[in-house]
């Protein structure tokens, strides 16, 4: 890392390559800096624990036809598979599958949970997601997963007017070689300094100089493309300090707990065909909330468990052993406990405990929509920022991420003149 350079870039996941990989076109001085060993943020493939490429964070190509990762997963020769939530996956309700019948009306309830959280916000509403919720249906437990599971909140924490402002599709696919590693490879030639935490950005001066863990950096703009809780939490501080109303949009707008737990076993215990589906919860204790699984991955012999919101921060506030027996004792509900003696390496990511993270995606409290466009305004005419909290009706996702990360880099070369 150099003394002094035209652009820094603060932060390596996808915002922050794509920014590199803007400047890098524009041919002026950047330097792209990350806190962690590794770039990528919280789109990370982890290849090691089963063998085969799982994402510990982003994995979906979500609105896959308006993706800008469709197009350089092609280019860069990324198998992808087509197809969203199945609506024929398997059910399992505590002491047994669900019939067809049964998994239709979860699903339409599930939707039904969904619709009235965007209708609400469409009408322009911004209460929180439990005010609307229907209740008392059956397979409540599976709609306030899944609600929870898409926001990385429980209802209780979930904006309406905020969810209602992200666009989808059906077409979400999935990344087979792993999103993470599609991330690093389409931002191969972009140099990053790892193991480089920033810690303040003093903007007193004509320049702006940034605190780093190897000294201090001069830049003319920078980009700044770190999650909303790095910011709020004061990790990342500023002098002068920020505004209030910027204070209180990152405020507003929390990372919330969606983690993965990724099994390893010594021999088939599911007896599934590869990559399949699974949701779990038991109808008679619908306070242990429910389970979303991949099993068999690749086709290795294993299981990525998903657990979401209020749950899944109470597990990883116990510890990673918390974790996997959670994932486990799913597991064994509907595979049957001898699953557990063949267990042979677990892995849990632990986003929401990432001090330069701290959670999975970012969701405005109720209330609090409107605050998300303020992030989008420069600061000082030099500071710009980026993330998946500012990818528009795309926030939260990675191809979110990385157009905002495009969007700040744009900004930043205009102040100094220069075009990309």
């Amino acid at each position: 890392m150099t003394s002094e350079t035209d652009v820094a870039v603060i932060g390596a996941g996808a915002a922050g390559l794509a920014a590199g990989l803007r400047l890098a076109a524009a041919d002026v001085a950047f330097e792209v800096i990350e806190a962690a060993d590794h770039a990528g943020g919280r789109a990370e493939t982890d290849t090691a624990t089963l063998g085969v490429p799982v994402d510990l964070g982003c994995h979906w190509l979500h609105d896959a036809r308006a993706n800008p990762f469709a197009a350089i997963a092609r280019s860069l020769g990324f198998a992808l598979g087509r197809g969203g939530r199945d609506r024929t996956r398997l059910l399992h309700l505590g002491e047994r599958f669900a019939t067809g019948d049964e998994a239709g009306e979860a699903w339409r309830e599930v939707d039904a949970a969904f619709d009235a959280v965007r209708t609400a916000g469409e009408e322009g509403r911004d209460v929180a997601a439990e005010h609307v919720l229907p209740k008392g249906g059956r397979f409540e437990t599976l709609a306030r997963h899944w609600l929870a599971f898409m926001s990385a909140a429980d209802p209780a924490d979930i904006s309406t007017r905020d969810y209602a402002l992200y666009h989808d599709s059906p077409d979400n696919w999935a990344v087979l070689g792993g999103f993470g590693a599609l991330v690093l490879a389409n931002a191969a030639r972009v140099p990053v300094t790892l193991s480089c935490p920033v810690t303040r950005i003093d903007r007193s001066g004509a320049r702006l100089a940034l605190e780093t863990a190897r000294g201090r950096l001069s830049c003319r703009a920078a980009v700044v493309a770190v999650p909303t809780a790095v910011v709020a939490s004061g990790r990342l501080g500023f002098f002068p300090a920020l505004p209030h109303d910027l204070q209180e949009a990152f405020a507003a707008l929390p990372l919330g707990v969606v983690e993965k737990v990724v099994l390893g076993f010594d021999r088939d215990v599911f007896g599934l065909p590869e990559r399949s589906f699974l949701d779990a919860f038991r109808e008679a204790e619908p306070e242990q909330g429910a389970i979303s699984a991949v099993i068999r991955p690749g086709g290795a012999e294993g299981a990525v468990v998903h657990v979401a919101g209020g749950i899944a921060a109470k597990l990883m506030e116990e510890g990673e052993g918390a974790m996997v027996e959670h994932a486990l004792d799913a597991l064994a509900q509907v595979f049957g406990t001898a699953l557990k003696s063949h267990v042979r390496v677990t892995r849990a990511s632990r986003w929401a405990g990432m001090p330069f993270i701290g959670g999975a995606y970012s969701g405005a409290l109720p209330g609090k929509a409107h605050l998300r466009a303020r992030l989008a305004a420069p600061l000082d005419g030099r500071l710009f920022f980026a993330g998946e909290a500012l990818g528009g009706p795309a926030f939260s996702t990675a191809h979110g991420a990385h157009l905002s990360g495009i969007k700040a880099a744009d900004a930043a070369l205009a102040s100094l003149g220069a075009v990309a």
